[in-house]
C-alpha cells in the first residue's frame, strides 16, 4: 500500500458518504482509507461497514468511545495502524476531486510536506451534492460552486488545472502551513515527531503538528490550487475561546522551544 488516507470524522455519515463517493473516483489507486472516528455513533458505524463491503475500496475504521474532543488521539491510532508509507491528512467533510491523490504523489518530496486548500461550501449547496455530482466531477465546476456560495473570482481559483494551478501555487500569499483538511508527508515524518499532542482542544489544534514538522527540518510545498477537495458546511460546536487560546499557547512554545517531538503523542513519554 502506497498511500494511507486519514480521514477525521465525528457524527456526520451523510457527509462521510459524500466524502467517500470522491475516493471512489480517484485516478490514484494505490492507497487505503483509514477513518479516525472520534466516538461517532451507531449510524457512523453501519456506514462504515457498509462501505468497507460495498464501496471496492480498502477502509480501516479506528474508533474511541466518545469522552468528548479527542480528535488527536483517535487521529494517532489511525498514524499508527496506517499501511502506507505516506500519508495523506483530511477531513469526512472535505469531498476529493478525482485528482486529488494524484497530485499529491505528483508534488511530494523526501524533506517536505504538503500543504493544501478547499473551496467552503453553504449548507444548501452541501446538502445538494449527490453521487452522480461527485463521480461526474460536476461537484467541481466553477458554475456549480458558485450556486453553493463561492464567488466567482474564487471559484475559477479553486478549480484550476495544469499550469495555471502551478502559477496559482507559486504567487499565492497564503503560507504553506499544515492544514488538517488537506495535508499529507512521509509516515517516518510524522512518527518522527510523535504524531498529534493530544493535550490539544477544537480550534486550530492540527497547526502545533505541522510547527514541529518544521522544527524537525521539513520544508513546506504549496498545493492549494492544485490538489481540490470541497468542504461540506456544519456547526463547530466545540468551539472556545478558552480553547483557541490554549491552543495558541501551545503552538507558541513548540515555535518558540524548536522542539520537534511531543511527549503527549503516539507513544507516551
Amino acid at each position: 500500500m502506497d498511500i494511507s488516507v486519514i480521514l477525521s470524522t465525528y457524527n456526520a455519515p451523510r457527509w462521510l458518504e459524500k466524502v467517500v463517493w470522491g475516493y471512489q473516483a480517484q485516478t490514484y489507486r494505490d492507497f487505503e482509507i483509514v477513518i479516525a472516528d472520534d466516538g461517532s455513533g451507531d449510524e457512523t458505524i453501519s456506514l462504515v461497514a457498509k462501505l468497507q463491503k460495498e464501496s471496492g475500496l480498502t477502509i480501516q475504521h479506528q474508533w474511541h468511545e466518545d469522552e468528548g474532543f479527542q480528535k488527536c488521539k483517535i487521529m494517532n491510532a489511525a498514524i499508527a495502524a496506517a499501511a502506507g508509507n505516506y500519508l495523506v491528512f483530511s477531513d469526512g467533510d472535505c469531498i476529493p476531486r478525482a485528482d486529488f491523490l494524484e497530485q499529491h504523489v505528483k508534488a511530494r518530496q523526501k524533506g517536505f510536506f504538503l500543504s493544501g486548500g478547499y473551496c467552503k461550501l453553504n449548507m444548501e449547496g452541501s446538502q445538494r451534492i449527490d453521487r452522480e455530482l461527485v463521480l461526474s466531477g460536476k461537484a467541481f465546476d466553477p458554475d456549480f460552486l458558485q450556486t453553493c456560495g463561492l464567488k466567482k473570482k474564487w471559484s475559477a481559483k479553486h478549480c484550476a488545472r495544469g499550469s495555471w494551478a502551478s502559477i496559482m501555487n507559486a504567487i499565492t500569499p497564503t503560507k504553506p502551513t499544515w492544514n488538517g483538511h488537506n495535508a499529507s508527508c512521509w509516515r517516518t515524518d510524522a512518527m518522527q515527531t510523535n504524531g498529534f499532542d493530544e493535550r490539544m482542544v477544537y480550534g486550530g489544534e492540527d497547526r502545533e503538528f505541522g510547527e514541529r514538522l518544521f522544527n524537525a527540518g521539513l520544508k513546506s510545498k504549496q498545493i492549494r490550487y492544485s490538489a481540490i477537495c470541497v468542504h461540506l458546511d456544519h456547526k463547530r460546536g466545540y468551539v472556545t475561546r478558552e480553547g483557541i487560546d490554549f491552543n495558541k499557547s501551545v503552538r507558541s512554545e513548540t515555535q518558540s522551544s524548536g522542539r520537534a517531538r511531543t511527549d503527549f503523542g503516539i507513544l507516551s513519554e
